[in-house]
């Protein structure tokens, strides 16, 4: 397992942080979204799994529930944390279901595609705010 590498940024500029280590993920299975020259599918922006957006990228023809034991993948739940491609989380945005991303995971080259105000929104702090600031108006938000 490679060390994370001290000039690895996250999209708040800090240190990276690691994504998931159970399940394994991150390009080269080391537990983090870093930037690698052979990720062509750039899986960056490190997402907390909802069922719509497993639903969403099976659809897509990219099944992330289903196990594959040759290749140490254990298929993915709700709830798990997951190394994501950028272009396929900004197609899940654009059809309303993006999963959660976590700021400190993600990393900074992310920025190159998606606004950190757009990320923060998404993010599960940003939602936090959002639902507090809805319901101390008011409102009430759907869990």
């Amino acid at each position: 397992m490679n060390a994370i590498s001290p000039t690895d940024r996250n999209v708040l500029g800090h240190s990276m942080k690691p994504c998931s280590h159970d399940p394994m993920t991150g390009f080269v299975r080391d537990g983090c979204c870093r930037d690698h020259p052979r990720d062509q599918g750039r899986h960056l922006i490190c997402a907390v799994m909802t069922e719509g957006f497993l639903a969403f990228t099976q659809a897509q023809g990219n099944d992330l529930t289903t196990p594959y034991p040759a290749y140490g993948f254990p298929g993915l739940r709700a709830g798990d944390r997951w190394c994501v491609c950028v272009d396929r989380w900004i197609e899940a945005r654009n059809a309303g279901v993006a999963p959660l991303v976590d700021l400190n995971a993600t990393h900074e080259s992310v920025l190159e595609f998606v606004p950190l105000a757009e990320l923060t929104a998404r993010s599960a702090a940003g939602a936090r705010i959002v639902r507090s600031m809805v319901s101390a108006n008011g409102f009430a938000l759907p869990s």
